[in-house]
């Protein structure tokens, strides 16, 4: 057997719907050799132990788990790399991707005139009147208009998740390829350097079978994870850049926080006075763990949300680890501002000045130690 397509499904929770969408497979691609490359994030509800238990019975089925890593991009990537075929396709596990699409995007690919086909959205023919999100459909379209501008080339969706290319193109570029955000065809465009020529099939977007979307809460800030990094990521590193700006909101907070402490410890005039020095540490110290833990929180959820901590018992301990790692920043922090302070500086320059200083060594050791494999 000579197997001619390799089908990626990046997954996560979807075990009720993987068994359903195999047999789809198996019937949308008859007489056409394939395997089906299922790249599982860990799902707790036991998504590649099914994918297992299918391989089981269909040799063409295999399972990559992955430990300790999360995110479609970065599953679609190591998918694509792992099928033997010459055609890869990714397409969603949750049914609302058509695999009946598959025999005609095929054909597109092997007949030498296209290096990849997709399915569209908003191509002549298509509709998304089963999808049943109108608020998705326009914010879609806008996410679309911008996604054009970004990769140069005009197409009806260029965020779709569901699309089909050569292996020798995917793997000539993946390792410029960033792997950041859930728009893995968005990354591709923009990555290659080499004209593709492209063939757009009109689709029906089709509503979850089961479960419920990952990506409602995240789906606005990871794809404008994706066009920073495409932009900039390799000036300013897209993770550090997240930290840095998380860093900047909790200062906010920081200074939020010790103007309202001084002011309750009678520092009426904070903005325009230099406090009292032990009004200012105990002010300073309060800010700072109101500050270290609305960080936590933020980078938890976005900064790391390919490794982001779930349930009270690992969110308590990896607060546990933060507040350690930041502990020596913070009493950097809290030293360097307070010294400043006795020479004469002006309260909140001083704060500035120290938040600066523990920074850099926050990101380092939380990223090694909180969300790391250290």
């Amino acid at each position: 057997m000579t197997i001619r397509l390799g089908v990626v499904l990046p997954t996560y929770n979807e075990r009720k719907n993987l068994r359903g969408m195999i047999d789809r497979l198996d019937a949308a691609l008859a007489g056409i050799d394939f395997e089906v490359i299922v790249v599982d994030d860990n799902s707790p509800d036991g998504t590649s132990d099914e994918a297992r238990a299918i391989a089981q019975d269909d040799a063409r089925v295999h399972v990559i788990q992955r430990i300790g890593r999360r995110g479609l991009s970065s599953a679609a990537i190591e998918g694509m790399c792992a099928t033997a075929a010459p055609v890869v396709a990714v397409m969603d596990a949750d049914h609302q991707h058509d695999p009946a699409l598959l025999p005609q995007m095929l054909a597109a690919i092997e007949g030498g005139d296209f290096d990849l086909s997709y399915a569209s959205r908003f191509a002549e023919g298509s509709s998304t009147a089963e999808w049943g999100r109108p608020d998705r459909v326009k914010a879609s379209g806008l996410a679309n208009r911008i996604a054009n501008k970004v990769t140069g080339i005009e197409l009806t969706d260029p965020m779709s998740g569901y699309f089909m290319l050569k292996t020798e193109t995917l793997r000539t570029d993946a390792h410029r390829l960033s792997g950041v955000g859930f728009k893995i065809l968005l990354d591709i465009l923009a990555t290659v350097e080499t004209p593709l020529r492209i063939k757009e099939v009109p689709m029906n977007f089709a509503a979850r079978l089961e479960g419920e979307s990952k990506l409602d809460r995240t789906v606005v800030f990871e794809f404008l994870v994706g066009l920073y990094d495409k932009w900039l990521g390799r000036i300013i590193p897209t993770r550090f850049a997240l930290f840095g700006t998380v860093g900047a909101m909790g200062a906010v907070v920081h200074f939020t926080v010790l103007a309202i402490v001084l002011a309750l410890l009678g520092e009426a005039y904070a903005v325009s006075q230099y406090p009292n020095e032990t009004n200012f540490i105990i002010g300073q110290t309060v800010a700072a763990m109101v500050a270290m833990t609305f960080n936590f929180v933020l980078n938890n959820e976005l900064t790391y949300a390919d490794k982001r901590l779930r349930g009270w018992g690992p969110w308590l301990r990896g607060w546990l680890q933060f507040a350690l790692t930041s502990s020596f920043g913070i009493l950097t922090q809290i030293g360097v501002a307070t010294a400043l302070v006795r020479i004469g500086f002006h309260a909140y320059p001083a704060a500035a000045i120290g938040i600066v200083l523990a920074s850099v060594w926050n990101f380092a050791l939380s990223s090694k130690f909180v969300w790391g494999k250290y």
